[in-house]
């Protein structure tokens, strides 16, 4: 392997080897490419349920907008107020990812559903985690569910939300250099305005109730209701995507939104290690050789390779109206940072153009990729499809990966006009 870059070579998840090393040991590429295909559709039926509860008010229906990738105002987004009248668990799958759902649960503590029975209600068992909504302290109904979850072995996370308000309020007792006030002089806060100082307070207090209340390491994550890039929801992003189980894990991966750049370098991360699997599902199941080259493979099945790239990256028609309507930015001006094709814009006749571009490199690497994963090298050793469409996949992928940092740059550039909305009260859901 010297002179290779291990980095560059293909990487095959474990759990998958088993079955395509059966199949390829008895000498039948088509029986190890279809196992690799029905490897790839799993991941689109991994299942994850998400419940998000906490008191009318408490921006819950905001929250469960937001980890779908919605504002509040897009279509299929969670009504304001609801589930407090219905009083019933209300399900809302990911626009994109309909095996990813995130259920709004109804408030702990009402007359229909009381604490000693709340979990059984809502059937607990069936959710990946929790997650504890509150504007303002953490109730004892929240912390007495926190307890039973503890107990149980469930995840729960908990999530103090509209902290721009607490920001806003706060802010009013200082003048416009960011000094307090002289009306004020007699109040226990700081001479000078600090916006970190006061998220550290809010998230402090939040910890030291809750640790009160004997709950066990107890994580706060502070997040605003207009602006879902901001604070620590992409914190909370993370630490969920570390705690998963890797299925689940990935499930959540796939249908977060690009709030930012540790999030989309993971998303190619995840993507990387399919590509081999797609090139191995392309050769061999239904394919048919491409006139002018000595490659075989499934064009329809590579045309849908790219266009999932592009969809969990978010460079599709929808997802960039989405966002442009979210960062009040013109989609033209989002579009104009890209340079690879989007979803729609991606044919057959554009797969066999990419390909073409990278057969030449692929033989140049063939005999080391099949070095590499001897099992399938000694059945095709002879043929170069395996490394060109892993060459093409790879190479679209980094292109696109880099178009969503350059999109995201742009939004993240000009995302304030969120935060300058009049904020309302705690009392509005």
């Amino acid at each position: 392997m010297a002179g290779v870059d291990t980095e560059e070579l293909p990487k095959i998840p474990e759990e998958d080897m088993e079955a395509m090393n059966a199949a390829v040991g008895k000498g039948d590429l088509t029986e190890a490419a279809a196992k690799a295909k029905e490897a790839l559709e799993s991941i689109d039926k991994i299942p994850l349920n998400i419940a998000v509860t906490g008191e009318s008010g408490s921006g819950k229906s905001s929250f469960v907008n937001a980890i779908r990738g919605l504002r509040d105002t897009d279509k299929g987004a969670a009504e304001m107020g609801v589930n407090e009248r219905t009083m019933k668990t209300t399900p809302y799958p990911h626009p994109t990812y309909p095996n990813v759902i995130v259920r709004d649960l109804p408030g702990i503590g009402t007359p229909t559903f009381k604490p000693d029975t709340y979990l059984k209600q809502v059937q607990f068992s069936r959710y990946d985690f929790f997650t504890i909504i509150s504007c303002t302290r953490f109730t004892s109904h929240d912390i007495g569910l926190a307890q039973e979850l503890q107990r149980l072995g469930k995840k729960f996370y908990f999530v103090r939300s509209k902290v721009d308000q607490d920001l806003t309020n706060e802010k009013r007792n200082y003048d416009e250099g960011g000094k307090l006030k002289q009306s004020n002089a007699a109040m226990k806060r700081p001479l000078q305005y600090s916006e970190s100082s006061i998220l550290d307070a809010i998230r402090e207090n939040c910890i030291k109730g809750l640790k009160a209340g004997q709950v066990t390491s107890p994580q706060v994550f502070l997040v605003s209701r207009w602006d879902f890039s901001k604070y620590d929801f992409p914190k909370l992003q993370g630490v969920l995507l570390d705690e998963l189980p890797s299925l689940k894990r990935l499930a959540l991966l796939r249908s977060l939104s690009n709030v930012s750049k540790e999030i989309l370098e993971k998303k190619k991360q995840q993507l990387q290690t399919q590509i081999w699997l797609k090139s191995l599902a392309s050769c061999a199941v239904a394919a048919l050789p491409i006139p002018g080259l000595s490659t075989v493979c499934n064009i329809a099945m590579l045309m849908m390779s790219l266009k999932g790239f592009c969809r969990d990256l978010g460079l599709n028609e929808e997802s960039l109206a989405t966002l442009a309507r979210q960062a009040n930015k013109p989609i033209a001006e989002l579009k104009a940072v890209i340079k690879s094709p989007l979803s729609e814009e991606i044919t057959e006749d554009l797969v066999i153009k990419l390909l073409t571009k990278c057969a030449a490199g692929a033989v140049k690497f063939s005999t080391y990729v099949f070095e590499f994963v001897p099992v399938v090298g000694s059945v095709v050793s002879a043929a170069v499809s395996l490394p060109t469409t892993y060459f093409m996949l790879k190479n679209f992928l980094d292109a696109a990966a880099d178009d969503a940092v350059r999109v995201l740059e742009v939004v993240m550039e000009g995302d304030v006009s969120n935060s300058e909305k009049q904020h309302e009260n705690c009392s509005t859901p």
